[in-house]
């Protein structure tokens, strides 16, 4: 009797904890990929305020039209965000540095972020390319903090935004994030039926 007491005690006590503080963890409620690697998970949001970000774990605030992620040092930014049907385009800052001799004129000149490069020619040409491998043709919209770019491959336009600093040239471009996609493990080797 005393066994069947102890059991149902140590039964009642789980239950109650179980109850009292949840029985289960977070709950991943939002999972995106860059739409050129869908099965590459970039973004996890969960219904704790929690999320993985490029594999860093973050916390995060959610409203209609900015993703506030905060890192585990407490620094925050914004990613505004829309909805494109079924996908989700966030624009992620970088920052970029002024290549050329003196100050920056605005946005025109060589700005360089690692490998990437923009570089945008002055007016009346306002071309630009984008990596030396995408060119076209742009315009500035300083009231906006803005520039459109205008694509000669086709390519969709692409609105960024920017901000100036010295020689350094933030740029939020738009990356199209789509619903994570499960890989495919049933994929056959070649030559194999």
């Amino acid at each position: 009797m005393k066994r069947l007491k102890k059991t149902l005690t140590i039964f009642a006590l789980t239950t109650v904890m179980l109850i009292s503080g949840g029985c289960s963890g977070s709950k991943k409620i939002e999972s995106w990929a860059f739409d050129y690697e869908p099965t590459e998970e970039i973004l996890a949001l969960y219904d704790d305020g929690k999320a993985v970000y490029k594999g860093e774990k973050c916390t995060y605030v959610k409203d209609d039209d900015s993703i506030d992620i905060t890192d585990k040092d407490g620094n925050t930014v914004e990613h505004k965000y829309f909805m494109d049907k079924d996908k989700m385009v966030v624009y992620i800052a970088s920052v970029y540095d002024y290549q050329d001799e003196g100050v920056p004129d605005g946005v025109v000149g060589n700005w360089a972020c690692g490998k990437n490069i923009f570089r945008f020619l002055a007016a009346p040409k306002l071309e630009f390319s984008e990596e030396d491998i995408f060119y076209g043709h742009y315009s500035v919209d300083e009231a906006n903090s803005s520039i459109t770019l205008m694509y000669s491959d086709p390519i969709p336009d692409a609105t960024l935004y920017y901000s100036l600093d010295g020689n350094k040239l933030t740029i939020d471009y738009p990356w199209p994030l789509v619903k994570t996609q499960k890989k495919d493990t049933t994929k056959k080797e070649e030559g194999t039926t």
